[in-house]
Parts: C-alpha cells; sequence; structure tokens
C-alpha cells in the first residue's frame, strides 16, 4: 500500500501515530491567569542535551495559551501507575479549568519556574520556553522548553540511574493504544 497524506489513505483510521511509534507522553502542567493546567500530548519528545530541551505539539488549548501568557510549563513522566488518571486529564474541559482538582490529583509547585507539576509523577523537568512555531497547516504548534530543573522521586533511583523497570513509562501508538516499558536492554556503542 502507498498513499499521499493530501489525498487521504482509504483506510477506517489513520496509520500515521501508529507508524511514528512508541512516543513518550508529554504531560504537560502549566498555570495561566485562568488558573493552573494540566493534559497529555503525544508528540512530545527530548531534542538536545546541552542544554536540555524538549519539544511538544499540538493545538491551541489552555496548554499552549499559557505558555505564551507566562513563558513556562513542565512535563511529567507518565507511569503505569498514574495512566489511568494521565487519560482523564485529557478530557475536553471547558476553559480555565484546572485538570488536577478536576481528576483529583495532587500538584506540587516547580522551583525553577512558577508552575505546578504533578506530585506523583516519577520524575518532571521544569521548563522555559525558547520558541513556538506554527506548523504547516495552521492548526498546530511546536513548542520548544530548555529545562530548567529536573525531579526525580527517590525510589525511582537504583544505583545512580533512574530505573525505567521501576518508572514503567507508558507511551502512546497508534489508534486507542498504548505500551509501556517492562524490559530494558543495553548495548554498547561501537568504538
Amino acid at each position: 500500500m502507498f498513499y499521499e497524506p493530501k489525498n487521504g489513505h482509504g483506510l477506517p483510521h489513520s496509520p500515521f501515530n501508529a507508524i511514528v511509534a512508541p512516543r513518550p507522553i508529554g504531560w504537560i502542567s502549566t498555570r495561566g491567569s485562568m488558573g493552573d493546567n494540566l493534559a497529555p500530548y503525544s508528540f512530545f519528545n527530548a531534542v538536545a542535551y546541552t542544554p536540555p530541551q524538549v519539544i511538544f505539539a499540538g493545538d491551541l488549548k489552555d496548554s499552549i495559551r499559557n505558555i505564551q501568557e507566562t513563558g513556562v510549563f513542565a512535563t511529567n513522566v507518565v507511569s503505569e501507575e498514574l495512566w489511568l488518571v494521565m487519560n482523564q486529564t485529557s478530557a475536553r474541559f471547558p476553559r480555565g479549568t484546572d485538570e488536577f482538582a478536576a481528576v483529583g490529583i495532587d500538584k506540587s509547585e516547580c522551583q525553577t519556574i512558577d508552575c505546578p507539576r504533578v506530585t506523583l509523577a516519577p520524575a518532571t523537568l521544569e521548563c522555559r520556553l525558547q520558541q513556538i512555531v506554527t506548523l504547516g497547516g495552521g492548526r498546530d504548534f511546536l513548542v520548544i522548553g530548555t529545562v530548567t530543573g529536573v525531579h526525580i522521586r527517590e525510589e525511582y533511583l537504583s544505583d545512580g540511574y533512574f530505573d525505567l523497570t521501576k518508572v514503567r513509562p507508558m507511551a502512546r501508538l497508534g489508534y486507542k493504544d498504548y505500551a509501556v516499558v517492562t524490559e530494558v536492554m543495553e548495548l554498547e556503542r561501537p568504538a
């Protein structure tokens, strides 16, 4: 099968999201003049080491509006234990709804930015906005942020490593599908 996205695919659901998988989930928390916000984004990733930087993309919802207003956001790691409550925060709440309160999840304050974070997240990255780019089509926006602070819950550290087998991070696949990381394999780069 071959298709050009501009002409459609003829399948019951677009295969694009399933082809580019798995993807980490960016559970983005923000604060703005209308209050706190928490929403998951399935187009999210880390893109640089020095300084550490992350990106996420989506349409103009409360998260991106708050980031435009304040210049800061936090990304919270979604573990298997937080998977179901993360999904609840994806509901289309009325503008200005505090999803932390709406779904009953505890929040804490960030340290380098004025923003809430998910208290129980295995790790949270505090970020300052670098740039927002309008993507082709004009409906979606790419947010680029520089990491200014990192929270790691102590129970997820083993011998100085962030232990993914303890975290069991969730990944977004296609359609309504998710995966959980349960096995980690080590591979040395060639000399």
